[in-house]
């Protein structure tokens, strides 16, 4: 079986019916299964996790599209994620049996499908990227959906696919393929939000700190904390707990501790087991010493 997962991003985290309704188009479909949603009113955003053969999650994925166009509005939209779209970000990962190129192929089927049904823009990112400067998601998310028209006059931010201008109350959406990545939040013991801000400047690869770590400082109102946002990449070279304890001590050199942490999504069980035997000191760790891997071998 070709197996290949999805997790779709879509500007919605307080209206959960709506959320629920966008999740009904994974749910009951020959071929595609469910993994996980989650929602997060600060945020405003939730996350789609499922899983399935190619063909048959792309169809789903279209549809949900589709239905986050008629739920979602963009210009009454307010959160502390950057976002492009209603759908702001789909990304595709080959899971068994099909390679980087045929996920490559497939992000490539659906994002041209996308802008054809539903008239909206579509920027193929990552492993998809037909041009260097959209290979990563943040450069193409940059301005979010109130600049987007006008980084769209700019010839270089032409869309892939669909119109040369943003949908009115949808705005736009990137879909490519990418590797397995852990999304991670830790939860920092203030309100202060220069304070997330630096922590996340000190971590990001981007200016000198972990590589293959993402992050951003975000403000979490209903809770009274900031929070280090962060995407690990590859996290065989960046691991969770690598990335956990170097926040853990940026925040302390400003006198702040840490609150918690928290999953995002779905979460490889290589990157967890990793942590469990770093904080553990297992001197005989090996991924064949955990039961259920051994059993599912």
């Amino acid at each position: 079986m070709k197996l290949v997962e999805c997790v779709p991003n879509f500007s919605e985290g307080r209206d959960l019916k709506k959320v629920e309704q966008i999740a009904d188009c994974f749910r009951g479909k020959k071929g595609v299964k469910l993994l996980d949603w989650s929602a997060d009113a600060d945020h405003n955003r939730s996350v789609i996790t499922a899983a399935g053969e190619p063909e048959a999650l792309a169809a789903a994925v279209v549809e949900a599209v589709g239905r986050a166009r008629e739920l979602i509005d963009l210009r009454r939209h307010s959160g502390q994620h950057p976002r492009i779209g209603a759908a702001d970000v789909i990304p595709f990962i080959p899971l068994r049996g099909v390679t980087e190129a045929e996920t490559v192929a497939l992000s490539e089927r659906v994002g041209q499908e996308i802008g054809d049904r539903y008239g909206i823009p579509v920027y193929l990112y990552e492993q998809s990227a037909r041009h260097p400067g959209r290979r990563n998601l943040a450069d193409v998310r940059r301005g979010g959906f109130e600049g987007l028209a006008r980084k769209m006059q700019d010839p270089a931010w032409k869309p892939d696919f669909g119109p040369d201008r943003p949908h009115p109350s949808f705005g736009a959406v990137a879909v490519g393929c990418r590797k397995l990545l852990c999304a991670f939040n830790v939860n920092l013991n203030t309100d202060d939000l220069g304070v997330a801000r630096a922590v996340a400047r000190k971590v990001r690869e981007r200016d000198g700190g972990l590589p293959f770590c993402k992050a951003l400082g975000l403000e979490l109102k209903e809770r009274g904390l900031v929070q280090v946002s962060m995407n690990l990449t590859d996290f065989t070279q960046t691991s969770v707990w690598a990335a956990f304890e170097a926040v853990k001590a940026e925040a302390a050199k400003l006198g702040v501790t840490v609150a918690g942490s928290e999953l995002i999504g779905l979460f490889p069980a290589a990157a967890l087991l990793d942590c469990a035997a770093h904080y553990l000191q297992i001197e005989n760790y090996a991924p064949d010493r955990v039961l259920e891997a051994r059993l599912f071998e």
